[in-house]
């Protein structure tokens, strides 16, 4: 070889190399999969993405999220997680329990963070709570606990002897199993009377008032599960047509009309979801990272809607409030 074409050779390759070297790295992409719809979800995501900005992340800039939404049907879930996998995303975030069980039958791969109001143990998507061991950690916040204090609560506002509703998703079914053991215990030790509901549609929803207004039910206490927070407009106007109390998991239904919520500051979860999606981004593993529980829980009352019904809010319970609507 002769040494001028060897020396242009060698200018060659280090033109390549130094190429190489500028060209910038491919930006990761966050899955988002949920069971809900924009909507529903639409409160909570402002709190995923400052923490995922807080991890150094910022969508549309360095990071990008592939949102899915199976708008309450199950059978959508397999195929939108295939999606997110073979858009090869660096890690999938899952809002509910079905897409976190869609997610864990998808890939191994993949990390995942998930968010849930049951015991991920007890659903098999983690071996424990502090060593999760495989692809998936995440958030579970307060919300079938919760179920106890929700009836309580009505209880209190009932006359004696009043027949306190539950309504249930029994698509969930998870989540519905541990609701019906939970409410159960809970009407015993109180001495109330119980009556279980179940609705997946919105026609369900329509038929099981009618049904609960036959049974001249007293009360009525609606499951947190993310169904229903997509029809909470639906499940407002019917409380209201057959003045029926009720109380909701979710603050979106008292500022909307309903009487009462209690549950989970939903914020928090998307927030420590975010982190984790941020932290796994960075290089960490989730088998390393322990599953957090979101603890903070409010109350709401709507006093407008008590009126209305003709019901006295006691003023210790008004005082609890995180927030009162008049």
């Amino acid at each position: 070889m002769r040494r001028r074409d060897f020396i242009a050779m060698i200018g060659t390759a280090a033109t390549w190399s130094l190429a190489a070297r500028a060209q910038p790295t491919a930006t990761p992409v966050i899955g988002f999969l949920s069971y809900g719809t924009s909507q529903s979800s639409g409160d909570y995501l402002p709190a995923f993405h400052r923490s995922l900005a807080d991890a150094g992340f910022t969508e549309g800039r360095n990071v990008g999220i592939e949102y899915r939404w199976s708008e309450d049907h199950n059978d959508r879930l397999p195929a939108l997680v295939e999606e997110l996998v073979r858009r090869q995303v660096a890690v999938i975030v899952t809002a509910s329990t079905p897409p976190s069980l869609a997610a864990k039958a998808a890939t191994r791969t993949i990390p995942i963070v998930f968010i849930i109001g049951t015991d991920p143990v007890g659903v098999g998507l983690v071996a424990s709570l502090a060593h999760p061991g495989g692809n998936l950690t995440g958030v579970t916040n307060l919300n079938v606990e919760l179920f106890k204090k929700c009836i309580e609560l009505m209880h209190s506002l009932m006359s004696p002897g009043a027949t306190i509703a539950v309504l249930i998703n029994p698509s969930n079914i998870a989540q519905a199993a541990t609701e019906r053991a939970t409410v159960q215990d809970a009407a015993r030790a109180l001495g109330a009377h119980l009556t279980i509901a179940n609705a997946s549609s919105a026609t369900e929803i329509e038929s099981a008032f009618e049904a609960l207004v036959g049974q001249r039910v007293g009360a009525l206490v609606v499951s947190g599960e993310v169904f229903f927070l997509t029809q909470r407009n639906q499940l407002v106007e019917l409380a209201a047509r057959h003045a029926m109390p009720t109380i909701y998991a979710w603050r979106e239904f008292p500022v909307a009309g309903g009487l009462m919520s209690y549950g989970a500051d939903f914020a928090e979860p998307y927030r420590l979801a975010g982190a984790y999606a941020g932290r796994i981004l960075n290089g960490e593993k989730p088998a390393d990272l322990p599953v957090q529980q979101a603890t903070k829980v409010e109350l709401v009352i709507n006093l407008k809607t008590a009126k209305t019904l003709g019901l006295t809010m006691p003023l210790p319970l008004l005082g609890r409030a995180d927030l009162v609507i008049e």
